[in-house]
Formats: C-alpha cells, sequence, structure tokens
C-alpha cells in the first residue's frame, strides 16, 4: 500500500507467476505478457472477479465492464454500435467543441486546476454520448467529485479485502460512501428525466439505446431497468476519469520534455493553421500527438492493476491454481519492464515511430487490455484525447509551479490528482483564439476550474 508501483515492479525477479497476500487472501501475479495474454484470452476459464470487481460492481452493478463472461456478449453486442469508427468520426466535432468550452475559462498566467479541468472535459463528453445533452455544470462539478472520491477509496478496498474495516464510520468511510451514492443519484435523475420525455423522444445516444432494449420495443425486452442504471454508471466511472487522467499525465509529460513540447505544438499549428480544433480529416495528420498519447499510456496507464479469478481448477505456468483462485496482472508492470521496454522509465514518443516498432515487445502494451474483454471506448478515448492535447498545444503553453513534485498515489486508476500547472496563452501566427474572433453568441461554458493560487482548491483535492 505504501509504495504499490515498486513493490509491482520487483516482481518479475521472483518469476513469471508470483504469489502475494492481499490481506488474508492469496493471489498470483502474472508477470510475463505471454502468460496475460493466455489469461485473457480464456475469459471461460479465468472471469472477471476477485477483489477489484467484487468491489466494483457494489457501485457499478453488473454492466459491460465488471459482468460475468456470461452476459458479456450479449451486453457489448447492444452498446458496440455507438462505438464504432464511424460513430466516433462524427462526435470529433462535439469533442472540440467541449474542449474549446473548457479553455474559455482559462486567463493568461494563472493557475489552472488541470485535474479538474481535465475531468470536468472528460465527464461532459462522456455525458453527451451517453444523454446527447452536456450535464450542466453544477451536475458536472458534483459528478467530478464523487468520481474522484470513489476511485481513490476504490484501491483500498481492493488491496484490504475486510470488509469489516469499510463497515466502520470513518469520514473517509463515509466519503466513500455519499459519492458512491451521489453518483447514483445523478444517473438516476438522468435516467428518469428522459423517461418522463415524449414516448417519441429517440434521441441517437446510448441511454436511448439501452432504454429502448428496455422497453421492449419490436419485442422481447433485452435488458432490465437495472441494468440500464448500470451500464449508464459503468460507462461514466471507465469514460470520465481513465481518459482524464491520460490527459493529465500528458500535459504533464510533455511539460517535463521541452523537446517533445516543441515538436507538439509545431504539429499543432501546422494541422490546426486556423485556431479550431481538429475535425475528423486532421486528426489522422496529428501522427506525433499519437505517440505522445500512446507513450502516455505506457508510462502512465490508467488502468495498471486487474484481477481474475479462476472457474475451475486449472493451470498456469506449470502451476496448479484452484477454483476461485484470484489472478492479476498490471499493465503498468510489464510497460516497465526494462526486458520488454527498453529505459521503461524514460518518456519516449519516439519508440512508436513506424520504423522503430520493433524495439518494443508489442504484445506487452496493453492500456486497454485484450482479448473479447478490451476496452469498447478505445477508439473514443483516443479520438478525444487527440483532440483536447492538439488544441490546447494550439493555444497554450503549460508549465509546472515553482514547488511542482511528481508523486503518483494510485487509486483504483493511476495518474496525476490535484495537478496544477501555470498557463501561457500562446502568440498566434496566424490567427487569435476561436472564442476571440467568434461572433456568433457564444456557446454555454463549463464550470469555471480556474484557480488564482496553489491553494486553492488544492487543499480539497490533497486532503479528501
Amino acid at each position: 500500500m505504501r509504495r504499490p508501483l515498486a513493490f509491482l515492479e520487483s516482481l518479475p525477479a521472483y518469476g513469471d507467476l508470483v504469489e502475494i497476500r492481499l490481506g488474508p487472501q492469496r493471489a498470483w501475479m502474472a508477470c510475463h505478457p505471454d502468460l496475460v495474454h493466455q489469461v485473457l484470452r480464456d475469459p471461460d476459464t479465468f472471469d472477471k472477479g476477485g477483489p477489484l470487481y467484487d468491489r466494483l460492481r457494489t457501485l457499478l452493478g453488473d454492466g459491460v465492464g465488471t459482468c460475468r463472461q456470461r452476459d458479456h456478449r450479449r451486453q457489448r453486442r447492444l452498446l458496440q454500435p455507438g462505438f464504432r469508427k464511424a460513430r466516433v468520426a462524427d462526435q470529433v466535432r462535439m469533442m472540440g467543441e467541449e474542449v474549446e468550452s473548457v479553455c474559455r475559462t482559462w486567463r493568461d498566467g494563472q493557475a489552472v486546476d488541470i485535474s479538474a479541468a481535465m475531468l470536468d472535459l472528460s465527464t461532459r463528453l462522456v455525458s453527451r454520448v451517453l444523454f446527447s445533452d452536456s450535464l450542466d455544470p453544477a451536475t458536472a462539478l458534483e459528478m467530478r467529485r464523487c468520481l474522484a472520491t470513489v476511485t481513490r477509496g476504490m484501491f483500498v478496498r481492493t488491496v484490504l479485502p475486510v470488509d469489516a474495516l469499510f463497515r466502520i464510520p470513518t469520514p473517509a468511510n463515509r466519503r466513500y460512501r455519499h459519492a458512491s451514492e451521489g453518483l447514483r443519484a445523478i444517473v438516476d435523475a438522468a435516467v428518469a428525466e428522459r423517461r418522463r420525455g415524449s414516448a417519441h423522444d429517440d434521441r441517437d445516444d446510448l441511454l436511448g439505446t439501452l432504454l429502448a432494449a428496455a422497453r421492449g420495443d419490436g419485442g422481447e425486452t433485452v435488458i432490465s431497468d437495472e441494468e440500464v442504471h448500470g451500464q449508464v454508471i459503468t460507462l461514466l466511472f471507465a469514460g470520465a476519469e481513465s481518459t482524464a487522467l491520460c490527459l493529465s499525465s500528458a500535459l504533464a509529460l510533455v511539460a517535463l520534455h521541452p523537446e517533445q513540447e516543441d515538436r507538439l505544438r509545431s504539429e499543432a499549428d501546422a494541422v490546426l493553421a486556423s485556431g479550431r480544433p481538429p475535425g475528423p480529416d486532421e486528426l489522422p495528420l496529428l501522427e506525433h500527438t499519437r505517440r505522445v498519447l500512446t507513450e502516455t499510456l505506457r508510462h502512465r496507464p490508467p488502468g495498471w492493476l486487474f484481477t481474475r479469478v479462476a472457474t475451475k481448477d486449472t493451470e498456469l505456468a506449470g502451476h496448479r491454481l484452484p477454483q476461485g483462485a484470484t489472478v492479476m496482472y498490471s499493465p503498468y508492470l510489464l510497460h516497465h519492464d526494462p526486458a520488454l521496454f527498453p529505459d521503461p522509465d524514460r518518456f519516449l514518443p519516439d519508440r512508436w515511430l513506424p520504423g522503430r516498432t520493433d524495439a518494443v515487445h508489442s504484445a506487452a502494451m496493453m492500456p486497454f487490455g485484450a482479448g473479447r474483454r478490451k476496452c469498447l471506448g478505445e477508439t473514443l478515448a483516443l479520438a478525444e484525447a487527440t483532440v483536447a492535447i492538439a488544441f490546447i498545444a494550439r493555444h497554450w503553453r503549460l508549465r509546472h509551479l515553482p514547488d511542482y513534485e511528481e508523486r503518483l498515489r494510485p487509486a483504483a486508476s493511476l495518474g496525476p490528482r490535484g495537478l496544477f500547472m501555470s498557463c501561457e496563452r500562446r502568440a498566434s501566427r496566424q490567427v487569435d483564439a476561436p472564442w476571440q474572433v467568434d461572433s456568433r453568441a457564444p456557446r454555454k461554458a463549463a464550470a469555471p476550474v480556474v484557480h488564482n493560487s496553489r491553494t486553492a482548491g488544492g487543499k480539497d483535492v490533497h486532503d479528501t
């Protein structure tokens, strides 16, 4: 618990499969990519389960990210159309609108709570994918707070799977419970509002798809009302937190590497000459931006630790595992193994150049998982992150504050929390920032996340 990342990096020295203890329970950590792929490609033997998913199910229900294998194919088929590449391409413009809206609140020379801004951005985006209409600023702010509290509490509940500890009414346990209830209340309100609408309200979003299935339009009911709620909360939890942490990590890492920052800005200036966010046609041209994101996902994968449970007595790496055994794997461990990625602690986007990928172990790169349970939202998340990073690089220069100290404190996901950076508006060589020249009525701005001092808002982030 004190140094989980260093602990993970120490495990390969003990072998490809290492037995560890989680409180009173035993677990086996797969430390070699071949073993991890063996586990992930056989979900009938190694199903989703173990301490992490047992905890997540209490919050998310049996959504597509946490359900057992027997339910997964049906759920994935239901949601898959909303995440196809063609559908994501249609949403790129919407992504740009939200990035502009968030950046509009920034002021030259001020300290910006980057963690809060990126979580606000990803929450707004995923809510539009789910609900068509963006959440109002107050609701988005409350959702952001709930998600941050829940993800911090989830890690403790994973490594110490002793229920009695978390039934004690300590301040931390009360915050976790209130945040879980708050998140569910927000989703329940959104679903109830849609149900109160017209019966012919067929907005083309994921909630509409789920409610149509729950109504049994055209035949037998596909999913229950309870599953509708579970799927919505699952997609919010996965889509908001992970993408926000990836964006925060990328901005933090680029600021520490001036040469990468210069190349990122040069590409953004060339591709986004108009100053507008990238559209579907510009997205493929942002090659270095994509490499920066790929290296960020290697260096700091938001999903850093996962568990599976053996559904029957089986064998792995020559060891007999009993039914019910917990098997763990860590993308962070694989991504930082020097035998798989040379100089793993260095931030080197050029390792992903087309002619250099032979220098990495491609099978060990799995920020979105692998096999049939690979992350459904990979394409959406990468498009969102590319739009955001390119637009920010085009208009802003972000700098770490003088007291910055890199501290990665893993929770249910990995990435910087409470990251404040000073923002400097870049002098444009072609055109002013779009919000300065657009004479149309301004879009509704995001909830303000700009702070004039390091402590304004920062104490709450670090203390909760």
